[in-house]
């Protein structure tokens, strides 16, 4: 995607994906929010995803076995997370269309209509 620049974060290192200084991709520390059920220890490859709206929040967290979810952290804030050990479960489309929907979501109005112009769907 393009503009796209890489920030670290101050206290693990994790990589932040950002457009125009806004975040759209970000790797997770381990929180107390992101945990295995049966054993209480935390996820330590929980990934971010920014969204486009609430309903595509649904759409991705409502399928108990879909690798998306989210947690009470983030009510209200427009984005889904998923483990990296989960991502095989995706197809290369179906990652590359939630990543391109995180860019548009952060990117400015003129660069999301640039780029939807010169990949047309």
């Amino acid at each position: 995607m393009p503009h796209v620049t890489v920030e670290y974060g101050p206290a693990a290192g994790n990589p932040v994906y950002q457009v125009g200084r806004k975040s759209f991709v970000f790797f997770r520390t381990a929180r107390p929010d992101a945990f295995d059920p049966e054993t209480g220890e935390r996820y330590r490859d929980v990934i971010v995803f920014w969204v486009p709206s609430e309903s595509d929040k649904l759409a991705l967290t409502q399928d108990p076995d879909s690798p998306f979810f989210t947690t009470p952290h983030f009510d209200g804030h427009l984005s889904v997370l998923v483990r990296a050990s989960r991502l095989p479960e995706l197809t290369l489309d179906e990652l590359t269309e939630v990543v391109q929907d995180a860019w548009l979501s952060r990117a400015s109005a003129t660069r999301a209509r640039r780029w939807l112009a010169e990949h047309p769907t």
